[in-house]
């Protein structure tokens, strides 16, 4: 059964950056639920962060339950509950000592990251960028921070 709910950690993450995300919550008790499925959904870019491997107004295909790697462009939510499109740079702790990732923009000049805000949660980061779907011309997957 799936009912709405507000919080960060109630479930997959559909939408876009920015206003445009909606939550879910899976209440179905843990023993019943059926074998984990792939979890995908869609991004809007909405700032010049990432550019250039991301513009403003490309769509993303988003997978939920993948864990990110290093290199890889994740969505995740900022400790000031902002929700962004960034590269997963390297593995770090947070003060508390709970696992987390630190998470940069391509371009350094532009948007607020781990820099302003500290390592992210693992819990915080809630999908890997798969490929850009939008627009068409540039459809293809998103390139690590080696370009590939």
């Amino acid at each position: 059964m799936q009912t709405p709910c507000s919080g960060p950690r109630c479930g997959p993450l559909t939408g876009s950056d920015r206003g445009g995300a909606s939550w879910t919550c899976d209440t179905t008790p843990v023993s019943t639920r059926p074998p984990l499925v792939p979890h995908w959904g869609l991004a809007t870019v909405t700032g010049d962060s990432m550019r250039p491997a991301l513009r403003p107004g490309d769509r993303l295909l988003v997978r939920y339950d993948r864990r990110p790697r290093e290199g890889d462009v994740v969505v995740a939510t900022l400790a000031d509950g902002t929700l962004v499109t960034k590269r997963a740079v390297e593995r770090r702790t947070t003060r508390t000592g709970e696992p987390a990732w630190w998470l940069l923009s391509d371009d350094p000049r532009r948007g607020v990251d781990s820099r302003h805000r500290g390592p992210v949660r693992d819990a915080d980061v809630h999908g890997v960028v798969v490929m850009r779907i939008w627009p068409p011309g540039r459809r293809r997957a998103v390139p690590d921070s080696c370009g590939a």
